[in-house]
Order: C-alpha cells, then sequence, then structure tokens
C-alpha cells in the first residue's frame, strides 16, 4: 500500500515553529517512504479563517523546502459533501438536533462530570433528541441548534463492535479507542455546517491518507474519530502524533499564544536551513 500522508492547517493565523515541525515530520516520512505529501486547507470556520493566511501558509512552507501534491483540498469548497455525510448519519439515526446554548452545555456538564470532553476539567456532554413536538417548535421559533453524535445510538448500532474498536499508533502498537471519553460530540452546526471531527475523518478517508502524523494535542480526538469511521464504513489509518514544541517559558506554541510566527523568523534574516536544523531536519 502507497504512503500517503498530509498536513492541514487552518487559516486562523500565521505558522510558527510548531507548524513548521508539524509539516516537517510528515514531509519527511512521507519522503522516507517514497509516498505522498498532501497538503489540505482545513478553512471550515468562516468566522476566523482569512484568506491572507491562507496564502502565508503557501509561503511559509515553500521557503521552508517542502512541496507538496497539487491540487490541494479546501474543506470550504466541500461543505455540500460535509452535509450529505450528516443527512446520512441522521438518517440512521446516529445524531439529533441539540437546542441547548454552550452556557446550557456547561450547566448540564457541572451537574454530572463523567469524563474528558469539552467542559471544564474535561468533562462530558451526553444528551437525547427532544420529543418531535418540542423540536418542531424551536424549530419553528428560528432556534439555533448542533447536531451532536448520539454515543448511546453508536453503540447500540455497532454491537460487540464497539468493544474492538481501535486505532494503531506509532511507537505503541493497537490502542483500543474509548470514543465515550468526548461525549456526544459536536459533528455540524446549523450556522457553521460542519465540524472538525467530521470533516477531517471523511477527508482522510476521501484522498486516500494512510498515516495521520500530526501533534500529540489531537491524540484523543482520534478515539471519536475512529468510531465515526466504523459508523461511516471508512478505512482507518496509522497513527502518529509528535511531541509539542515548547518555548523558552516552557509553553507550546500557539497562534492564541501570539507565538513568534514564521514570517517573522524570516523577515528577521533566520534562514529556512538553519530553522529546519534547528528543529532537528538538517
Amino acid at each position: 500500500m502507497a504512503f500517503v500522508t498530509r498536513f492541514a492547517p487552518s487559516p486562523t493565523g500565521l505558522l510558527h515553529k510548531g507548524h513548521a515541525f508539524s509539516a516537517l515530520t510528515a514531509w519527511r516520512a512521507a519522503k522516507a517512504a517514497a509516498g505522498r505529501f498532501l497538503l489540505r486547507i482545513e478553512d471550515i470556520d468562516a468566522t476566523r479563517c482569512r484568506p491572507e493566511f491562507e496564502a502565508a501558509i503557501y509561503e511559509d512552507l515553500a521557503w521552508l523546502g517542502l512541496d507538496w501534491e497539487e491540487s490541494v483540498r479546501r474543506q470550504s469548497d466541500h461543505l455540500a459533501e460535509y452535509q450529505a455525510v450528516i443527512e446520512r448519519l441522521r438518517g440512521e439515526g446516529l445524531v439529533y438536533r441539540c437546542f441547548r446554548t454552550r452556557r446550557e452545555v456547561l450547566d448540564e456538564i457541572g451537574r454530572a462530570p463523567h469524563g474528558a470532553g469539552e467542559g471544564p476539567d474535561g468533562a462530558v456532554f451526553t444528551g437525547a433528541p427532544l420529543p418531535p413536538e418540542e423540536e418542531a417548535r424551536l424549530l419553528d421559533e428560528g432556534r439555533a441548534f448542533a447536531w451532536r453524535l448520539s454515543l448511546a445510538e453508536a453503540r447500540r448500532r455497532l454491537g460487540p463492535a464497539w468493544e474492538g474498536l481501535s486505532f494503531v499508533e506509532e511507537g505503541e502498537g493497537p490502542v483500543r479507542a474509548r470514543p465515550e471519553t468526548a461525549g456526544d460530540v459536536v459533528l455540524g452546526r446549523k450556522d457553521v455546517g460542519v465540524a472538525y471531527h467530521l470533516a477531517v475523518v471523511w477527508d482522510d478517508a476521501l484522498q486516500g491518507v494512510t498515516h495521520v502524523i500530526r501533534g500529540r494535542d489531537l491524540y484523543e480526538a482520534t478515539h471519536i474519530q475512529r468510531l465515526l469511521q466504523a459508523l461511516l464504513g471508512l478505512p482507518t489509518p496509522a497513527y502518529h502524533h509528535h511531541g509539542l514544541l515548547v518555548g523558552a517559558d516552557g509553553k507550546r506554541f500557539a497562534k492564541r499564544d501570539k507565538s513568534q510566527t514564521l514570517r517573522e523568523l524570516r523577515e528577521s534574516g533566520v534562514a529556512a536551513a538553519d530553522l529546519r536544523a534547528e528543529l532537528g531536519f538538517a
């Protein structure tokens, strides 16, 4: 089987050293395996993604010396595909409309915390569809809602196969997937369309990705993504979640912390070869 991996940044800001390390890790793995390296733009967040940040991604990666296959898949060009997948899950009774606000979800979590998820201290939310009459009333009122994956229905659908869900993590071997640690995750919203978990699982399968190479901060996401693969009949790639770079303050590089960007490094006179060497890719 051919080796196919990808780097999939979101154009919500400029790339920093952490992004460079992740991109170089995936790119070098593809080169070592005589495989394929894809670039995907994960721009489903229309409120934060900007064309200038997408342009900067191409500029920064080219400066680093990376090459990738054309054409680049942009998630915002495929929203209808993701909506069709949600409709498929809806038809199978695997998702339900949740009209709770984020505040209401957090309040519900606070009453019964029980695992890693979207709430404080990693608590999760599980719910259920509303009675048809109440749901119809809220829809008539124009209330916003999210499509949530029903873990209870997913467990019933998979039956004994639920306990056998697993994925291969490089260096660890088979890992039992525990999607219950994520709760009833949001797969889409009335006003946004699709959420990360669904889009990434669909795209990886569609693009034939055999190896997902990404940061350790996304390790826990693999559990719920493995469940989605099973429910949708999609192949499961091998995974490698690499360590995260940290700055002098011990904090990992992050856009929200205004970490020094690759553009700033370049404009300050840093050579791409020196940065690659610093990151361990001499």
